[in-house]
């Protein structure tokens, strides 16, 4: 169950058939240690995958285009076919719009009397740095508007200075 045969380290492979109560109980310092094994995993998993995807790119990537210009298509998936194996090469689209030019067009639209919610949405959004140092009678006027929604927790465990 330990890492090194002299110390009573839990392993991450029977940290994943702890049950989850036991984990919970474990020391601090124990925590801290298993989560800065986790996190070198991951550090390590992500360059290998890193270093496999630039392989598959390294192989596949002309003939994807090449697939993409016989689809007469600049983005998306096509599929190689590879040694009896089919590869699946996406390149995905991703838009951004310039919102100031946005914002101009959307005015050239009403100016000519049409309405502009029939080609573009509006999206107003409020920085919450900005809302936190409004005075209490403003913020009061957007607080009906505002939601708050929390994420996933998580948590770092790091060794307080001067202990050991």
């Amino acid at each position: 169950m330990t890492d090194n045969p002299g110390t009573n380290r839990i392993t991450l492979d029977a940290l994943r058939i702890m049950p989850i109560g036991e984990i919970a109980a474990l020391p601090a310092e124990e925590l801290a240690l298993l989560q800065d094994d986790i996190d070198e995993h991951l550090r390590r998993a992500k360059s290998l995958k890193d270093w496999f995807d630039s392989a598959l790119a390294l192989r596949y990537g002309d003939r994807g285009v090449m697939a993409r210009i016989a689809a007469v298509k600049d983005t998306g998936t096509v599929r190689i076919t590879d040694d009896g194996f089919v590869v699946i090469a996406d390149l995905p689209k991703r838009v951004k719009w310039n919102q100031a030019e946005l914002a101009s067009i959307v005015e050239r639209i009403r100016a000519a009397g049409d309405d502009p919610a029939e080609y573009v949405t509006t999206e107003f959004k409020v920085s919450e740095r900005a809302y936190g140092g409004w005075p209490q009678s403003i913020r009061s006027v957007f607080a009906p508007a505002r939601t708050v929604e929390t994420g996933k927790p998580s948590y770092r465990i790091e060794r307080m200075e001067g202990t050991r």
